[in-house]
């Protein structure tokens, strides 16, 4: 039960007293550096990604379909290419390189803890799935890994 909900529920169902001492950066615990490439990435940058990727998701589906506001029906089907467009940018690139369109601006990416390269198709899905519920990715943990990331047994790192 502890991988799905965290160490925040470890710690509620001891009556708060914890054993290990708290890391003094995120990542540390993981063996990432405090600072530098391959250090956690914060949640400034994560969220600019994300924001990124929506606005080029949304653009992308403006292209091929002409949103009409005063149609209720014709926005359903634009968000719902939208979203589908967002999944395609975020799963593909993840599964072969580790990041989005946006985790490259903002010069992050996710990493797998096992040390392999490749995130994965499976790992990018769920992560993708996941973000789209926003709870799973907003809950985190003293490593700044929300449920996401421990699911899947990856982390978001800087690249430079």
């Amino acid at each position: 039960m502890a991988r799905w909900t965290g160490e925040w529920l470890q710690t509620l169902s001891s009556g708060g007293a914890t054993t290990q001492e708290p890391p003094r950066w995120p990542g540390e615990r993981l063996g990432l550096p405090q600072r530098g490439p391959r250090a956690v990435a914060g949640t400034g940058r994560r969220f600019l990604a994300l924001l990124g990727d929506l606005v080029l998701a949304s653009l992308l589906t403006a292209i091929f379909t002409r949103p009409d506001y005063s149609d209720l029906a014709a926005m359903q089907e634009h968000n719902l290419w939208a979203l589908a467009t967002w999944a395609v940018i975020t799963v593909v690139p993840v599964t072969f390189f580790g990041f989005t369109p946006g985790m490259a601006l903002t010069g992050i990416r996710v990493a797998r803890l096992d040390g392999v390269a490749v995130v994965g198709l499976w790992r990018a899905a769920l992560r993708c799935v996941l973000t789209f519920f926003i709870i799973p990715a907003a809950v985190r943990n003293a490593d700044n890994r929300g449920w996401h990331d421990r699911l899947t047994n990856t982390v978001v790192v800087t690249m430079r």
